[in-house]
């Protein structure tokens, strides 16, 4: 089996995919390099699951082309599968089987013989930290468990590219740790990874490169320090006492900073990128001649959540595309690429 040797794994030029009159990807642009890891960062039903779903071959794309190390998706599916790695945002497993025997399965149908499927499954359990509950039915599982056991069984062909998509959501603090582990490894063995998450920090600490995902389409892209940087060299919060005053603030701070706020109604916050600083002074200056009382005041560096609040006007949550991406989940779901 070959690989590109133009230097990236996924090369996806305007991938567009419709569930009825919705366009769950409207004119999706990726190039992930070789041997990295690459972050899709999103709400739910933004696309991730559904570019995801094309670029493995399990949905065909309706508009523009895809290459998974130089083969593409649409004629060459066969050959991207034997090239990919899968872990969707559920468990692949058969419940009724011990965890052992779940690896076994995966590894036979592999190819792999007998002594050989025993092998690697022992291999696996134990770099996973399910040796104890080898013989125990999945059912018996927690879900951090069950997520590790799914990407070990991800990682029995030891494909050159892993898709994740979504690996950690729900999982806690220390299973989410562990997760970053494995990753961080399959990249340093050689693999390449291309993970969606909805968790901000989680692409602070792994991705080599993120792409902000919205509605279908990319709406920027680079590494971290890039993304931070396009939105201000500071960022500036405030929280009102009123928040009826939110309107008002946003206004002014737009008018005073140049920039436009991003809103958070619920905790009555404003958040908005700042090149000069000395300007928060004659923002204060204009709130409080209009009589606009801030509760809290602070400037700190952008992080991801800034990136994200000013790149598409609201925070990573669930919208109303939901539904729609969900299609694509169960075009993953029991899936093994």
């Amino acid at each position: 089996m070959t690989t590109s040797t133009t230097g990236w794994a996924v090369e996806a030029e305007g991938l567009v995919k419709a569930f009825g009159d919705t366009r769950a990807v409207d004119g999706v642009d990726l190039h992930v390099p070789t041997g990295s890891v690459y972050g899709v960062l999103g709400p739910n039903g933004a696309g991730k699951t559904t570019t995801i779903s094309m670029l493995a071959t399990l949905l065909r794309p309706d508009a523009g082309s895809a290459r998974v190390f130089g083969h593409d998706v649409v004629r060459e599916p066969q050959i991207v599968r034997q090239l990919v790695g899968l872990t969707g945002q559920y468990a692949s497993l058969d419940e009724a089987l011990s965890g052992v025997e779940n690896l076994v399965l995966f590894s036979r149908l592999q190819g792999c013989s007998r002594a050989g499927a025993r092998r690697k499954a022992a291999e696996l359990l134990e770099e996973f930290g399910l040796a104890d509950a080898a013989k125990k039915p999945v059912t018996q599982y927690s879900g951090g468990m069950r997520r590790r056991l799914d990407l070990a069984a991800s990682l029995i062909a030891q494909p050159p590219l892993m898709f994740l998509d979504e690996p950690t959501t729900g999982l806690d603090p220390r299973t989410r740790a562990r997760m970053w582990q494995t990753i961080r490894r399959l990249v340093a063995t050689g693999s390449t990874v291309l993970l969606t998450t909805q968790y901000l920090d989680e692409a602070d600490q792994l991705a080599d490169r993120i792409a902000v995902i919205d509605h279908g389409r990319v709406v920027a892209e680079g590494t971290n320090e890039e993304l931070k940087a396009s939105v201000g060299e500071s960022s500036l919060h405030l929280r009102l006492v009123d928040a009826d005053d939110l309107d008002d603030a946003s206004v002014a701070l737009e008018r005073v900073l140049g920039a436009r706020p991003a809103v958070s109604p619920e905790a009555g916050r404003l958040t908005a990128p700042i090149q000069n600083a000395d300007r928060v002074t004659d923002l204060l200056v204009t709130l409080r001649e209009s009589g606009i009382r801030v509760a809290e005041m602070s400037v700190s560096k952008p992080t991801l959540d800034e990136v994200f609040l000013t790149v598409t006007g609201h925070g990573v949550e669930p919208d109303q595309m939901d539904d729609v991406d969900a299609e694509a989940s169960a075009a993953l779901e029991g899936s093994r690429a």
